[in-house]
This record gives structure tokens, C-alpha cells and sequence, in this order.
């Protein structure tokens, strides 16, 4: 009797080949996934204050928000807030990068100099920066300057310690075949360590972006003619209620978009990177 066994590899003519998932659908569903629960968050927004399930006096609709927001746009003032916080916290955050990764770095692969500069580290990390505000004020006025230093104060500590992490990090076989190829320091740094630390780095400057915007708004709230902080306590003083909500979503979308554009430059710099 012929045996009935099929060769090593084949498929029954019956079985159907498993079809290839469309690249588009997938994203398409990843995508709706992903917002789904901002767009039912938006619609209860927008229903809860119209059927009187939320009081619309402290929670106007959705779309009363935004008709504010864009009235905001119309006659400049937006703008205007938008760039006076964003001039403030970029300029601290990028103060704070120029002179906290350097100083990881060497804290990290030295370590007398971690030993000698940890204790100071360790009290000033630990000291609210919001607690530091009088300070700031006091000796360097109500103006641009005590902003940004309050800012580059913040960014500094999740900047400065998750660089000297990303140094720690570093696999010792990485750094012993190096020496080993007769690699000398500044090769071994800049081929070997800094690569190494820069998921690190990128993630303390995600972190110190995050700190930027969170202590400028508390900051310009108390004292500043401009800016979004400025904005939403104005509009809450004067009970401009639509008006502080929008500027609220702007300070979230500010957030959202520099977070976003970090995660852009990690991922073009470090292509190298798993993901």
C-alpha cells in the first residue's frame, strides 16, 4: 500500500498560506489604540458640562475651551506667552546640558572626583527647587535671569545623575578590550564610554525637559508679566475659566512636542541602539 506521508517541507494542498498582515491596517490600529482614550476623554469633556453632569461654571465645554484658546491666538497673546516660556526653559535646559553632562561624565569615570563632589550633590538634589525660589528672587531680581537659573537648577540633577548612571554602566569588556587594542584615553572615552552613556544622557535630558517646563510654570506664576504660567494664574484670578484651561492644554502640548522631538534625535543619533 503506497505510503500516504508527505515529503519533509511540504503543505497539504488544503492548508491556505498565512497571509502577510497589511503594514497600513496595523498602524492604522495601533494608532486608533493608542488615541482611543483621549478622543473618549474629549467627548466626555465636551458632554458632561452640557448636560449638567459637571458644572460649567468650573468646567466649560471642550469646545468652549478651544473657541477661548483661539481667541487667544487671534489677538496675539498666545504667542506671546508661548515664547516668553519657551525662550526661558530652553535656554536653562540647554545651560543646564552644556555644563551637567560634562561634569556626569567625569564624575562618573573619575572616582575621586565622584568622592570628592557627591556629598554636595546629594544636599542639593534633595532641596526642592520651588523651595529655592525666594532665593533666586532675592539675590537675582524678579526678572529673566532668576527664571532661568531657577530652571537650570532643576535640569541639572536628573541630567547629572543619569549621566554618571549611563558612565557606571558601561561594560567592563568593552573597556578592557579597548586597552587591550592599545586604545589610549581620549580614544577610550570618545569610541567607547561616551557612545556607551548616551542612552543615559538622552534619558536625564527627557527628564530635565520634563523639570524645565514643570518648574518655569510654578515660577512664572509667581512672579512674571509673560508667559504661560503667567497666563493661567491670570485667568484663574479673573475667573477667565476657558482662558486657563487653554493655557493648561498649551503647557501639556509644549510638553508633549519637545518630548517627542527627543525622542526623534535619540533615535536618529543612535541608530546603533536596539530597540
Amino acid at each position: 500500500m503506497p505510503s500516504l506521508e508527505l515529503p519533509a517541507g511540504a503543505l497539504p494542498a488544503s492548508t491556505p498560506a498565512t497571509p502577510r498582515a497589511f503594514p497600513v491596517l496595523r498602524l492604522l490600529g495601533r494608532g486608533v489604540s493608542r488615541t482611543g482614550i483621549l478622543l473618549v476623554l474629549a467627548v466626555l469633556w465636551e458632554v458632561l458640562p452640557r448636560t449638567g453632569l459637571a458644572d460649567p461654571t468650573f468646567l466649560p465645554s471642550l469646545s468652549e475651551v478651544l473657541a477661548a484658546g483661539w481667541d487667544l491666538a487671534r489677538d496675539g497673546q498666545l504667542a506671546e506667552h508661548t515664547v516668553a516660556s519657551l525662550q526661558r526653559s530652553l535656554l536653562g535646559l540647554g545651560l543646564a546640558v552644556l555644563y551637567a553632562v560634562p561634569l556626569g561624565l567625569a564624575i562618573g569615570w573619575y572616582r575621586r572626583t565622584h568622592d570628592v563632589l557627591n556629598p554636595l550633590i546629594e544636599v542639593l538634589r534633595n532641596t526642592a527647587p520651588l523651595a529655592l525660589l525666594p532665593l533666586f528672587i532675592l539675590f537675582l531680581g524678579i526678572g529673566e535671569v532668576s527664571k532661568v537659573a531657577l530652571v537650570v537648577y532643576s535640569c541639572s540633577w536628573p541630567l547629572l545623575l543619569n549621566t554618571v548612571a549611563g558612565v557606571r554602566q558601561v561594560d567592563p569588556l568593552l573597556v578592557k578590550s579597548a586597552r587591550t587594542m592599545g586604545a589610549t584615553p581620549a580614544q577610550l572615552f570618545a569610541r567607547v564610554i561616551l557612545p556607551a552613556a548616551l542612552p543615559g544622557v538622552f534619558v536625564g535630558i527627557r527628564l530635565a525637559s520634563a523639570a524645565s517646563i514643570l518648574v518655569l510654570i510654578a515660577a512664572e506664576m509667581v512672579g512674571a508679566k509673560a508667559g504661560l504660567g503667567y497666563l493661567v494664574i491670570y485667568a484663574q484670578y479673573n475667573f477667565q475659566i476657558p482662558q486657563m484651561y487653554f493655557g493648561i492644554l498649551s503647557i501639556t502640548a509644549i510638553g508633549l512636542a519637545v518630548n517627542a522631538s527627543l525622542e526623534y534625535l535619540e533615535r536618529r543619533l543612535m541608530r546603533w541602539k536596539a530597540t
